[in-house]
C-alpha cells in the first residue's frame, strides 16, 4: 500500500492558486472596461470602419499606375445584423459607391467621414464597389466584399 504526504505548505499553495484562479476568472467576466469584438445582442449597432486608399508605382518604362481600394477588402456580418459602415475618405477626391444586390448608394469624399446604415436579410456576398474606379483603366476595380452569414 503506498501513501501520499502532502505538506502543510503543499496545501496552502494549491489553496492560494486555486483562489487567484477564481478571483481571476471573475476580475475578467465583470470587467466593465472588457468590450467584446463582436457584440452578442441583437439591438445593438456594429460600427465597422473603412478607408479609401491608394497604391501607386512606376514601370519600368517610367509610367505611373495607381489602384484604388477600399480598406478592409473584405468585412464579414451576420444575416439580420445591424451594423454602421463608417467610411473615411483618405485618397481620391470621391468615390460614389453602390452596394450591389441593394439600393444603397452614396459618396465618400477625401477628408469626411460617410456613414451606411446596413442589414442584410439574405446570405451572399454584396460587392461595395466605386462607380468612378470599376477596372484597370480606372485606377480600379475598387471593390469591397460584405460576406453575410
Amino acid at each position: 500500500m503506498h501513501f501520499f504526504v502532502v505538506k502543510k505548505s503543499a496545501l496552502y499553495l494549491v489553496g492560494v492558486l486555486a483562489l487567484l484562479a477564481i478571483i481571476g476568472s471573475f476580475w475578467m467576466n465583470f470587467n466593465s472596461d472588457a468590450t467584446p469584438a463582436i457584440s452578442q445582442q441583437k439591438d445593438t449597432i456594429r460600427e465597422i470602419h473603412l478607408v479609401t486608399g491608394e497604391f501607386k508605382s512606376s514601370t519600368e518604362d517610367g509610367k505611373e499606375i495607381e489602384a484604388y481600394r477600399w480598406d478592409p477588402g473584405t468585412i464579414f456580418v451576420e444575416k439580420g445584423e445591424k451594423v454602421r459602415l463608417k467610411i473615411l475618405g483618405v485618397n481620391g477626391k470621391e468615390h460614389p459607391f453602390i452596394i450591389e444586390g441593394t439600393d444603397i448608394k452614396g459618396i465618400v469624399k477625401k477628408g469626411e467621414e460617410t456613414v451606411v446604415p446596413l442589414q442584410f436579410d439574405k446570405e451572399g456576398t454584396y460587392r461595395l464597389i466605386c462607380m468612378i474606379h470599376t477596372k484597370a483603366e480606372n485606377s480600379g476595380p475598387m471593390i469591397a466584399y460584405i460576406v453575410v452569414d
